[in-house]
């Protein structure tokens, strides 16, 4: 059998058509606005760490990168807007812990993040320090859960709300030291943190650049770090690993910057690299680290596997702790 030359053609170009479609796709991205979504309110670290990455990528861009903040419910709003956007990639998340927490703590949250996102970047991570008011008696974080384990009165500690990274903090740290801690939960770090300074509450895992501005100014005494390494804010401080001996114990407020799980891959390909050149200019390391982040830059495979790893290791924590979804 023969083919005319008109077949042949047309094969041909089909089989070009085909070859090149990924290229063109990322080749041509973007082609109109791009929106990172920020499920929590302006002016806050994650909205900051959103318009520092827009900032930058609009100046590579022909088109814009716009930062737009939908709240509500801790972050699921912005979260759930996001998980069913169109994915094409112009439709990004920041995100940080509450994101690998929310499915298990609240009731009828239709996204999951290992199953619907992919991650296009991680950022870095901003270290807690767990601080008590100078009228506690302890010293150091093995007088602290000794006090837990001996005293009559509770040892109570403030957070942020329910699912934050301080409460998170505080819950494994009861758990892998076998001690009760009593949870006070605020509406906001503020009102946690003018509690604390009035001792009216024990402790509290505090982001380290601000307890330690505290711990200087003779407010706040600072026990230990709860990452896994250092901060920089605090250098010379113990970790909760090092200090209690609790190997498996690290908790910090990480960040990252994630897509719907059907992005194409040319068009994911691509947002990882112009977001990893971007975090790769020096003003900003400098600026993420000006808001107390310990800037460590990773790719979106590392992101998945440090957001899977949460995902599991808190739902097992709030599970063991007997928090209800609300």
């Amino acid at each position: 059998m023969t083919l005319s030359r008109r077949t042949l053609l047309a094969s041909a170009a089909s089989a070009l058509a085909l070859a090149t479609a990924p290229s063109f796709a990322q080749d041509s991205f973007p082609n109109k606005p791009v929106r990172i979504i920020v499920p929590f309110s302006a002016g806050g670290i994650v909205d900051s760490i959103a318009r520092a990455i827009a900032d930058k990528l609009s100046a590579r861009y022909p088109q814009p990168v716009i930062v737009e903040n939908k709240t509500g419910a801790g972050g699921s709003i912005g979260t759930d807007f996001v998980a069913k956007s169109n994915p094409d990639g112009y439709t990004l998340l920041l995100v940080s812990p509450g994101y690998a927490v929310i499915p298990s703590l609240q009731k009828n949250v239709t996204w999951n993040p290992v199953r619907d996102f992919r991650s296009v970047a991680g950022i870095g991570v901003v270290p807690n320090v767990i601080v008590v008011h100078p009228s506690v008696a302890a010293n150091t974080l093995p007088e602290l859960i000794d006090l837990a384990k001996k005293s009559s009165a509770p040892v109570t500690y403030a957070t942020a709300g329910i699912g934050t990274s301080n409460h998170l903090a505080g819950e494994l740290l009861a758990q892998e030291a076998g001690i009760k801690l009593t949870h006070v939960p605020y509406k906001g770090q503020p009102d946690a943190l003018n509690d604390l300074l009035a001792g009216r509450v024990s402790m509290m895992p505090l982001t380290a650049a601000l307890a330690m501005q505290h711990v200087k100014a003779g407010k706040l005494r600072a026990l230990a770090v709860t990452t896994a390494k250092h901060a920089s804010a605090a250098p010379d401080l113990p970790t909760v690993a090092e200090a209690a001996k609790l190997p498996n114990y690290d908790v910090g407020t990480w960040f990252g910057l994630v897509a719907p799980a059907k992005v194409p891959e040319p068009v994911m390909r691509k947002l990882s690299a112009d977001v990893a050149a971007v975090l790769a200019t020096p003003d900003m390391k400098a600026k993420f680290e000006g808001m107390g982040m310990e800037f460590a830059p990773q790719s979106g495979a590392d992101f998945d596997a440090l957001v899977s790893s949460e995902f599991t290791r808190w739902g097992r924590v709030i599970k063991q702790a007997g928090i209800e979804p609300q």
